[in-house]
């Protein structure tokens, strides 16, 4: 490694072009990566779980993977400016001059961003969303266990649980469904960027176009070079189209969904067209779902029959029949006026 650093170094010096990176290179590299992330997590894991027990393991495993990142990239990127993925593929990294191999500074963060960031966001989520939607069991204004300093998980959590006691049941079930969209957002934001390195080839990974790290090759051009590119940018180009047609559909089933939700509310409050006398122990006429008298019979593609209320409200969060779980989109509920 260190032969391959002074002459990329070198390299920069006498001022030889060093052309960028390819895709291929790239993802050989970052493959290549992965596996000896994952064959250092599996040994840590197993170390840990070996002198410490199975129930501890399963506490701190995500802390352990996260310890044995930040040990990787590390003794590779931070100590000595290549992985050992980077070396395989014989590629550099550089800062946005492209004439200079990132300072530590950069590098130190360029760690942060691939290994910490991603942890303590995903910990703050995950451990908001339990605090969102855990019922409220204790009794409010009492104390509660103090975390302990050296845990930061039972801190988080702890202060979390401290600002989510602050908010209102209707605050909460506001704040639910925009944290379920950051997390969904999250994951587009990924695709959306593979996407794009696909097309420019440029990073990627989003801690290194944060952080403004790029890569060039130590050896000349193949001479398929354009061809390999052109081939990703095509490929980048069909994942922009997938993503934009999952982005509409999803669009559309919302569309959908508040549509079913807004047809609820006109009808929930009608008056029962049925009378109490009529048939009000038959099985046929009761409704699975409450277990009531049918009120606004409501068939379902399959043919089952349901109250308007109830099997709208099913379906704002499962898009299937109750009762034999065949799939259907919520526009195709048929109210069934003046049915007896």
């Amino acid at each position: 490694m260190q032969v391959c650093i002074l002459a990329s170094e070198l390299l920069f010096h006498v001022g030889m072009p060093l052309l960028p990176a390819n895709q291929p290179q790239l993802i050989r590299a970052s493959q290549k990566d992965e596996y000896y992330q994952n064959f250092l997590r599996n040994n840590a894991n197993e170390a840990f779980q070996t002198f410490a027990g199975s129930n501890r393991w399963l506490k701190w495993r995500k802390e352990i993977e996260l310890m044995s990142d930040l040990a990787y990239y590390g003794l590779t990127t931070f100590a000595g400016y290549q992985t050992l993925g980077e070396e395989y593929c014989n590629i550099v990294q550089v800062d946005p001059t492209k004439r200079r191999v990132p300072s530590r500074a950069r590098r130190g963060a360029l760690v942060l961003l691939h290994s910490f960031v991603p942890y303590l966001l995903d910990k703050v989520l995950v451990c908001l969303e339990n605090e969102l939607q855990a019922e409220n069991v204790r009794v409010h204004g009492a104390p509660s266990t103090p975390a302990m300093l050296w845990n930061p998980v039972a801190y988080l959590r702890a202060k979390l649980h401290s600002a989510v006691g602050l908010l209102t049941e209707a605050q909460k079930k506001a704040l639910l469904p925009v944290l379920l969209s950051v997390q969904q957002g999250i994951a587009i934001l990924h695709r959306v960027h593979v996407a794009l390195f696909y097309v420019s080839g440029a990073f990627y990974h989003l801690g290194k176009r944060a952080a403004g790290i790029s890569y060039l090759r130590v050896h000349g051009a193949t001479g398929d070079d354009q061809a390999i590119r052109t081939s990703y940018k095509f490929l980048g180009m069909v994942s922009l189209l997938q993503l934009s047609l999952t982005l509409a559909l999803q669009f559309n089933n919302f569309r959908q969904r508040q549509r079913a939700r807004q047809e609820w509310k006109l009808h929930r409050n009608l008056p029962s067209s049925a009378k109490p006398s009529e048939a009000a122990d038959s099985r046929t006429s009761r409704c699975i779902l409450c277990l009531e008298q049918r009120r606004h019979s409501t068939t379902t593609p399959c043919g089952h029959l349901f109250c308007w209320e109830c099997i709208t409200e099913w379906c704002n969060t499962k898009a299937e029949c109750p009762l034999c779980r065949e799939k259907f989109q919520p526009q195709r509920l048929v109210y069934l006026r003046n049915y007896k």
